[in-house]
């Protein structure tokens, strides 16, 4: 059974769904209370947080005391590719950054409709290039993120690989949003579930994302229609309430297929990207400890 600190996501959810039942609400103000995630996590202690750019594209910098700076995880925020930042995610991929014993960057890509696809997985494999040119050995570079960030997590992988960048070592995407087309069954079987994804809201984002020229079966869009053969070992987690939850079963059985060394956890009775309330409930402290677990060794962290 769901902890009573779990209640916080559930509240927040039909809080918003309230807001946003007209659709009338402005892209800046959009943006505004999708900040609010962050309302979600406590304050991780003994991490200090530093802006910065890596290959022109900001973002912000976690850093734990004592930890191992060879290491890095690339941290790519959800929103949709329209709203979320490295404000609303901040405190989160803190507490991954503590929990890993290494620092998180998590990039503040330009998002759409303003920059439409391919913009956002080139600013992200350009970060990614760029933490190679500084030295960083990609055995010791992680990738993770939630929601749409779940899906550029690994789509920049495979866009790097496309260009012919050397890999990373681990990829942990978290309630990813891989399907442009919709075609998941937990759309419909989750629907009474989920307080937040819709398919009304994921069909504008989706518009938004991949402009006028995007196609919904780009495998640089949506990673269920690649080749993830050589794909590095990844760690999907997911609530068992979301109506996403099938973009990542077809992922990790695609996976599989592949020969990719690929697990699925699966959190009950938990909506979109729990991980928010790190600090603050046990389901979240739980999820964010064991993909740091799941990770540490990939990355070679004693």
């Amino acid at each position: 059974m769901a902890s009573k600190e779990a209640q916080r996501i559930d509240d927040l959810y039909r809080a918003w769904k309230d807001k946003l039942s007209d659709g009338e609400m402005p892209l800046d103000q959009l943006r505004e209370l999708f900040d609010g995630w962050g309302d979600l996590s406590g304050e991780p202690q003994g991490v200090q947080f530093r802006e910065a750019s890596l290959a022109g594209v900001p973002g912000v910098w976690a850093t734990p005391e004592n930890s191992d700076q060879s290491r890095v995880v690339l941290c790519c925020h959800g929103g949709g590719f329209v709203v979320g930042s490295s404000k609303s995610h901040r405190k989160m991929y803190g507490h991954l950054a503590k929990a890993l014993g290494c620092p998180t960057f998590t990039l503040d890509y330009t998002r759409a409709p303003e920059n439409p696809h391919p913009g956002i997985v080139e600013e992200a494999v350009a970060v990614y290039g760029k933490l190679l040119e500084q030295g960083f050995k990609p055995e010791h570079v992680g990738t993770t993120g939630d929601s749409a960030g779940g899906n550029l997590c690994t789509s920049m992988i495979l866009y790097a690989r496309h260009k012919g960048l050397p890999l990373p070592a681990a990829c942990a995407p978290i309630s990813p949003w891989y399907d442009m087309e919709g075609k998941g069954e937990s759309m419909q079987t989750n629907a009474d579930k989920d307080l937040l994804v819709a398919p009304g809201v994921l069909e504008g984002m989706t518009a938004a994302f991949l402009g006028e020229k995007g196609s919904p079966t780009d495998p640089f869009a949506n990673p269920l229609h690649a080749d993830l053969k050589g794909f590095p070992p990844t760690l999907v987690q997911v609530g068992a309430y979301e109506s996403l939850l099938s973009d990542s079963e077809r992922f990790v059985d695609k996976a599989k297929a592949a020969g990719v060394d690929v697990q699925l956890q699966v959190f009950p009775e938990m909506q979109h990207v729990f991980q928010f309330m790190a600090g603050n409930a046990p389901e979240a402290d739980d999820a964010v400890a064991k993909i740091a677990a799941w990770m540490r060794p990939k990355l070679g962290l004693a």
